[in-house]
């Protein structure tokens, strides 16, 4: 290293997530505290050193002794899609250099664990022998996760010591999801079996256990008691609050950090070190609260006055303790601080109860605490100190006293709890203004320029002040060595950037990283899906975690746009070619253009699908896609007005910039899609391409219980009711796009609904005008006949019997024929 402060990376899977938000907090204090700067790398996938394509191995194989001086591995957080002995290799790869890790203990690597066992072992205990349960289930995180292992045999270890009986049916394995949590409870309940408690490996899979056994009429700590495990934010809120068991994450991140540090200086660690957990009890498990038990002092009610509070010091810090839920590690020996305030106050030095309380909640809050758990703290108080008012006015004016500094905490604690919620609420809503405003507009770049111009000025506004995005020499290459910068950023300004290479393993710039301040920084690839990695970007740690996710996603997205682009204006350059050349080997080059994009495989869930494009002898410029999404899919057809390659080329920039915007924004209505198309579509013909081409389009998102959203404007979509067997055409009334800069007031989504068995057909005008001997159009009536015919065949039968009909109306093609046929199936058909 030539710079004198140290630096260290942590590797984690993601920067999103209760686990990696309070993880990444105990890693920054710590490194605050130690003055050393820090790298949080996330984003890529875990990769052995030895893979058999380098061209794929991650971001994190980069990171060596050119830029930081140990690395933190949350290995808990990588090893969901990798076993122990890939992690094993994965943390050994970095030598020379020291490693820590945090969550999994690896041979030969430093580890920070919680007592995973232990945790299990508290709620298992709590829920047979504080509740007296004997059928415990237990759902359980991935069979390949070390943890998750860890915690499933403390399950079986604590049924045995107190000889509950190994029953199978009352296991079964989640992901750590919510959603898989409801699977693993159901999966149990199908079995036969009535547990009376269940102990989830983590919090999440324990809420999702509570909303199935809500759904079975099982009423959570009276029917059937929970537990989970980490105690996430959302534990505290629920309905019922979530009995978990709390794990001192801050406290790991840490002392992952002490350890890193006393590594690098040459010191002996252990070389693994267990964290203790400790059980919050709530109310998914029948107790609560803490607060009711510690009003009661030992030996009954205190006489009241500054002696009580001496006499039983030891004993009244204790039931305060008891009363809030605050990390271990932390805040600690508030209760003293607040008795000691308590003193001074009761002997005359008024206002230091409250400002010590207001001190000891702006630290609870820095800790992430909850801060209206203190109100049980002033019961306690309270309760400790109460006494029926003396004759004689001092008893009853001291009474009268300590009321009101009750009554004034309580108002404190309740001020700063909202205020604490509402700051942690607008910051997200802020994040979310940002991550809505900007992802259209990135969605929508299509060159490299156009990029840089929007990071210069969305990044400001999103606080940045320090960044660098570079791209690699050879993206696709075996090596990766070298990269260029493409932005570079410094003290929320552009700056211009040298273009020369540099290697890569500096991820950044040369002197990037020599700022004379300490410094942390959020370091992703900049990648588009799994395996095209174009750079990487270094971000200033300053943002809600939730923009560095979404940048992630749309850099990678917003480069991938900018090489389709690319291919568009090598596309342009061939127009000007063929343009010498005769009309039919121009129409052969547009033919392909149109004909090579459209899908090679039609596959979305519920929908049985068919589609055909026949291009004109004379090509036009028709569109089809068909986009398949977790919950449905996309669904689009349009138009290019005129003919020729230039059609064919708007073409090929309505099918990248959709394939783009559909696939970042998978929730967007279709008219914000729509709407940022054109915008991108009208500026690229008339100044790159210099033409006034312009194209109708209607894009639809399907959804899997059969909701259809539209928006734009193109021939009438035809929905052939499986009931009725007949044709309803549903008119879409939008505006055409590239015609006009800006069409978001005229663009709106409408919807309708398929019923099982329903068949939705899009069709280019080249079906309806298609002309016979007389100059007849083959029209929207024989259309809707020809499907109404065979509406219960299958949808290439259908398919084929209207390209049939069109090719006996009409002997020639004037136009290109778009035909796509999609039959609905509704979940459990």
């Amino acid at each position: 290293m030539t710079t004198q402060r140290r630096t260290i990376a942590v590797l984690i899977d993601n920067v999103v997530g209760d686990y990696q938000s309070e993880l990444r907090a105990g890693v920054e204090r710590a490194a605050e505290a130690h003055d050393v700067n820090l790298l949080t790398v996330f984003g890529d996938a875990l990769e052995r050193p030895d893979a058999d394509q380098p061209a794929q191995r991650s971001l994190y194989h980069l990171l060596g002794p050119e830029t930081i001086d140990g690395v933190v591995v949350a290995s808990a957080t990588l090893c969901q899609h990798a076993g122990i002995d890939d992690v094993r290799e994965f943390c050994r790869s970095f030598a020379p250099l020291p490693v820590c890790s945090i969550g999994m203990a690896i041979d030969g690597v430093p580890s920070l664990m919680v007592d995973n066992g232990l945790g299990i072992e508290l709620s298992v205990a709590h829920m047979a022998d504080d509740h007296g349960c004997r059928r415990i289930a237990y759902i359980g995180g991935p069979e390949n996760h070390e943890e998750a292992r860890l915690r499933a045999g403390a399950y079986w270890r604590a049924l045995a010591a107190r000889s509950l009986p190994r029953d199978g049916r009352l296991f079964a394995h989640g992901a750590f999801t919510i959603n898989t949590g409801r699977g693993a409870m159901r999966e149990i309940l199908s079995r036969g079996v009535e547990p009376d408690a269940v102990v989830a490996a983590n919090d999440r899979m324990a809420l999702g256990a509570i909303e199935v056994l809500e759904a079975h009429g099982l009423r959570v700590s009276r029917d059937v008691l929970v537990s989970g495990f980490d105690d996430v934010g959302i534990a505290r809120f629920t309905k019922p609050s979530l009995t978990t068991v709390r794990q001192p994450i801050k406290r790991l991140g840490a002392l992952a950090v002490k350890t890193l540090l006393r590594m690098i200086d040459g010191e002996a660690v252990e070389a693994t070190r267990h964290v203790q957990v400790e059980l919050t009890r709530r109310e998914s498990c029948g107790c609560g609260r803490h607060a009711g038990e510690a009003l009661a002092s030992p030996g009954g009610a205190a006489p009241g006055g500054p002696r009580s509070v001496e006499a039983h010091r030891a004993a009244l810090e204790r039931a305060l303790e008891r009363s809030v839920v605050i990390p271990a590690g932390a805040l600690d020996g508030w209760a003293g601080e607040l008795v000691r305030a308590l003193d001074a106050e009761l002997a005359g030095e008024r206002g230091r109860f409250l400002s010590a309380l207001q001190e000891l909640l702006d630290a609870a809050r820095r800790e992430g605490a909850l801060l209206d758990q203190f109100q049980a703290a002033i019961s306690v108080l309270r309760a400790w100190l109460r006494r029926p008012p003396e004759d004689g006015g001092d008893a009853a004016a001291r009474s009268e006293a300590l009321e009101a500094l009750w009554h004034a905490s309580r108002i404190l604690i309740a001020g700063a709890a909202v205020h604490a919620e509402g700051v942690q609420r607008l910051d997200v809503e802020l994040a979310a203004v940002d991550v809505t405003y900007g992802v259209r507009e990135f969605a929508a770049c299509l060159s490299l320029p156009v990029l840089k111009d929007l990071l210069a000025t969305e990044l400001p506004r999103m606080q940045f002040s320090r960044v660098a995005v570079s791209l690699y020499d050879d993206a696709h290459g075996a090596r990766r060595a070298t990269m260029r910068p493409l932005f570079l950023m410094e003290d929320g300004r552009e700056v211009e950037a040298q273009p020369a290479p540099f290697p890569a393993r500096l991820l950044a710039p040369p002197g990037f990283f020599g700022s004379p301040t300490r410094a942390s920084f959020i370091v992703f690839p900049v990648a588009f899906g799994e395996v095209e990695k174009f750079g990487v970007a270094v971000l200033d740690d300053r943002a809600n975690a939730m923009i560095y996710d979404v940048l992630r996603l749309q850099l990678g997205s917003a480069i991938k746009a900018a090489a389709l682009h690319r291919a568009i204006v090598r596309e342009v350059a061939l127009r000007e070619r063929l343009e010498q050349e005769r009309v039919r080997e121009e129409s052969r080059v547009a033919a392909r253009i149109q004909t090579t994009l459209v899908p090679k495989a039609l596959h979305v869930d519920g929908l049985e699908l068919c589609a055909v494009m026949k291009p004109a002898a004379e090509v036009g410029g028709d569109y089809y896609d068909v986009i398949a999404t977790p919950d449905g899919g996309w669904l689009g057809i349009g138009d290019v007005a005129g003919h020729g390659l230039a059609a064919g080329l708007v073409m090929l920039m309505i099918q990248s910039m959709i394939s783009v915007l559909a696939c970042s924004e998978l929730t967007a209505s279709p008219a914000k899609v729509v709407s940022a198309l054109n915008r991108a579509l009208y500026k690229n013909v008339r100044d790159r391409l210099a033409r006034d081409e312009h194209a109708t389009l209607v894009l639809l998102r399907y959804e899997r219980d059969g909701r259809v959203t539209f928006a734009g404007a193109h021939d009438d979509i035809i929905v052939c009711s499986a009931r009725t067997r007949r044709c309803v055409c549903i008119p879409s009334t939008g505006v055409w796009i590239g015609a006009l800069p800006v069409i978001d007031a005229m663009t709106r989504d409408s919807e309708f609904f398929l019923e099982d068995g329903d068949v939705l057909v899009l069709y280019s005008d080249g079906v309806t005008e298609a002309r016979n001997a007389h100059h007849e159009q083959f029209g929207l009536e024989r259309l809707c006949a020809a499907i109404e015919a065979v509406q219960s065949a299958p949808a290439d039968a259908i398919c084929d019997r209207i390209l049939g009909e069109v090719a006996s109306w009409s002997s020639s093609t004037d136009d290109d024929i778009t035909v796509v046929v999609a039959r609905y199936r509704a979940p459990g058909r």
